[in-house]
């Protein structure tokens, strides 16, 4: 038999919380899915800088994935892991086809424009419940959404 979760959240807000990081998770899933497409795929005059770039990218998303889910398990939930569970979770659509570079730069700024929105619209429950351990990840993870949404921004100006 499980011991029971006390880890001075309430229950409903542990779960409420839960649902709301494997909101991000999923988001975060199907956007690393989509940066190593494009990394694989990348073509034009910018090849090398996109196809390095959207390595760090990925490779960083992946590290975040595996946060958020152990995140999730540390609240005694099970952290959701399917195709089909991610596409009913994620506020991301996947990528059918192959975009031009520009395109690529320009769809990745949107996903990860709307990651922050998703993040930022968990933080009150975290806030509420005095989760500090969970809103430090997802404070760190917006603060990289961010970042990484400038910089694409950034590419696009240019």
């Amino acid at each position: 038999m499980a011991e029971k979760i006390n880890l001075g959240i309430p229950e409903q807000s542990r779960k409420t919380i839960v649902k709301g990081l494997s909101k991000v998770l999923a988001d975060s899933y199907t956007l690393y899915i989509k940066t190593h497409k494009f990394h694989w795929n990348v073509t034009g005059p910018f090849f090398a800088q996109l196809h390095s770039t959207f390595e760090e990218q990925y490779t960083q998303l992946q590290e975040a994935v595996d946060s958020l889910a152990e995140r999730i398990r540390a609240l005694g939930e099970f952290a959701p892991g399917s195709a089909e569970e991610f596409e009913s979770l994620s506020s991301i659509k996947g990528q059918k086809g192959v975009p031009a570079a520009m395109e690529m730069i320009a769809e990745l700024l949107k996903d990860h424009e709307t990651i922050a929105r998703v993040i930022r619209e968990q933080l009150p429950e975290t806030d509420k419940a005095e989760d500090d351990a969970t809103n430090d990840l997802l404070t760190g993870r917006l603060r990289e959404h961010e970042k990484t949404a400038w910089m694409l921004r950034a590419m696009l100006e240019g």
